[in-house]
């Protein structure tokens, strides 16, 4: 699952601290999760991401809904959002990806589209998850959050990489100018050796044109839940590539990923 929604989410890191390495988790967790790729079966997720512009509140963001899972992972979600402040309005309320589409609805997406139609379909496979820039159902982002932290007490594993060191684990380029900067995370996991949630936090700091902290909170509950994931009516639907050049609607869904951060420069003084 290489993208996870939403418009570019900017966030805060503390200091980067010293200590020795955490200990080997009791189970295996990239193992534990493998164990749960079974079709018909998944997880539900729940998140709060919030941003701060200078210190004062910018968007807050909660996320609602079930992954469901294929043979190799994430294959489907079916998610709800909720936004106040800041972009409010300008990402879906809610996606849904199956197949090899996703579908979104709500805010900005449900303006002017023919009669009839509640849904604008993308011809893009890629599972619409979260503002979570961390995804820890790519294995070599599981293994590097325990492998990497700093301890792990009480079953979580806290530590700190660099947004350079996470793209080179999704195998993506982000700009230089971002490599720096700190992502402070805390990952939860059960005794099954189980993800229970995950925390991040960065910052990034444009200098006279202030600094946007963002924190996003993420939980995950009932795995091995039976979970099903479907299309919209047919008839509620219509493709983007049929709306027209003059359309209001995106041409592409939001991605606040950290995969994202590649294509996003930095803004500058003048």
């Amino acid at each position: 699952m290489k993208r996870i929604l939403a418009g570019l989410t900017l966030a805060s890191c503390a200091a980067l601290m010293a200590a020795t390495p955490a200990q080997a988790a009791p189970v295996n967790p990239v193992k534990a999760l493998k164990k749960q790729y079974v079709a018909g079966h998944g997880v539900r997720v729940s998140e709060t991401a919030r941003t701060t512009m200078n210190g004062k509140t910018g968007t807050v963001r909660t996320t609602t809904g079930a992954l469901g899972f294929g043979k190799s992972g994430v294959v489907a979600a079916d998610l709800r959002f909720r936004e106040k402040g800041g972009a409010a309005g300008l990402s879906p309320s809610r996606s849904i990806t199956v197949g090899k589409h996703t579908y979104v609805q709500g805010g900005i997406y449900t303006q002017d589209l023919p009669e009839g139609k509640k849904w604008v379909r993308y011809a893009d496979p890629s599972v619409i998850y979260t503002s979570q820039p961390l995804d820890v159902f790519d294995s070599k982002v599981l293994k590097a959050l325990v492998s990497k932290a700093k301890s792990s007490k009480g079953g979580t594993y806290r530590g700190t990489l660099t947004f350079a060191d996470v793209s080179k684990l999704y195998g993506e380029k982000i700009d230089k100018r971002l490599g720096k900067i700190k992502i402070n995370y805390a990952l939860g996991l059960n005794s099954k050796g189980l993800i229970t949630s995950v925390r991040s936090e960065y910052t990034m700091d444009f200098g006279i044109l202030g600094s946007t902290t963002a924190t996003v909170n993420t939980r995950f509950t009932g795995w091995g839940a039976k979970i099903t994931v479907k299309a919209p009516p047919s008839d509620q639907v219509v493709d983007y590539s049929d709306l027209g050049t003059e359309t209001d609607v995106p041409q592409e869904i939001p991605n606040g990923s950290l995969n994202s951060l590649g294509k996003v420069e930095a803004p500058s003084a003048r």
